[in-house]
């Protein structure tokens, strides 16, 4: 934690580091049996809708002339190429020169020439970039490894404490995994728990687990916030992490072997917070002129988006 916290002032963030006692002052209401350290960021903190700053973003680009079209990707129309690495590898170049997408309500695809793709489509650009050939070689060897990000289910519980910490409660991440924060004005509170390797649930549905709850994220809770022990969840749901297996940070920018492919994906939950500057830095490495480029990505109903690019550094 102290190395994380200097790293985070080194970059200009106002965070303090504080002694149980410190931290017990501070939020009485924290039980700190247990604690030997906690960070506090004492500025420019708080939390959004991204739902309303997806739909933000939407309309703003719409109106600059960006059209979005609505279907799922089936094919990647490629040509190659070979060459040898510096140590000798022999490896295969491919360029995109056209994608197959089947629209809504059709049985045909249409076929969408481009000269650029970004794979941006969070928790399924695995299978997009295997669609473009990205990781079909041997195993060990460049051509042969996989982007490293796959589906993974995560549940978000809604609950009601009235005798729970009041509006000066931050977004506290327990030692446990366990987080929560306020929801409102009404003592609700939001919160969960990410899964160990072993109990990852199937990603197959939505269906939230309402036990795993009860077994997993209620205990550190209630340790840690004594008032929590007469929590009542109120709803939870499930959504997708685009889940990078191998750091669990984002992977950004072009692929060496798929040369006009940019990838802006893997954030493992963190991504909307990084998705303004990862965008601004993808169009700063792919576009210098006009280009016609695909965006992909999952933001409704596990679809993908086109997005033309209609006005010289501007992609969506």
């Amino acid at each position: 934690m102290e190395s994380n916290v200097k790293v985070q002032r080194q970059e200009g963030a106002k965070v303090c580091l504080m002694s149980p006692e410190q931290l017990r002052n501070k939020f009485p209401w924290i039980n700190t049996e247990g604690v030997a350290l906690a960070s506090y960021g004492m500025e420019h903190e708080g939390w959004f809708d991204p739902w309303c700053l997806l739909q933000g973003l939407r309309r703003k680009v719409q109106s600059m002339g960006v059209l979005f079209c609505h279907g799922e990707v089936t094919r990647f129309v490629s040509s190659s190429s070979h060459t040898e690495t510096t140590s000798g590898e022999e490896v295969t170049l491919r360029r995109i020169h056209e994608v197959h997408v089947k629209m809504d309500r059709s049985l045909e695809y249409q076929p969408v020439e481009c000269a650029l793709v970004i794979n941006a489509a969070g928790a399924w650009s695995g299978q997009i970039a295997e669609l473009a050939g990205v990781g079909k070689g041997p195993p060990g060897t460049l051509q042969g490894t996989q982007l490293p990000v796959e589906l993974r289910k995560r549940y978000v519980y809604l609950w009601h404490c009235p005798q729970g910490p009041g509006l000066e409660t931050p977004f506290v991440i327990d030692a446990s995994g366990a987080y929560f924060r306020r929801e409102g004005l009404g003592n609700n509170y939001l919160g969960g728990c990410s899964p160990t390797e072993e109990e990852e649930p199937d990603p197959g549905n939505l269906e939230v687990d309402h036990d795993f709850f009860q077994d997993k994220v209620w205990p550190p809770l209630a340790q840690r916030v004594p008032a929590f022990e007469t929590l009542k969840v109120r709803s939870a749901w499930a959504g997708y992490y685009d889940y990078n297996t191998f750091d669990q940070n984002g992977v950004v920018g072009p692929h060496p072997l798929v040369v006009n492919m940019y990838f802006a994906t893997g954030f493992s939950g963190h991504g909307l917070q990084q998705a303004p500057a990862v965008g601004r830095a993808v169009a700063e490495m792919v576009l210098d002129g006009h280009f016609r480029t695909i965006n992909l990505s999952p933001f409704l109903f596990n679809r993908f988006y086109l997005g033309e690019k209609v006005q010289e550094h501007n992609i969506i």
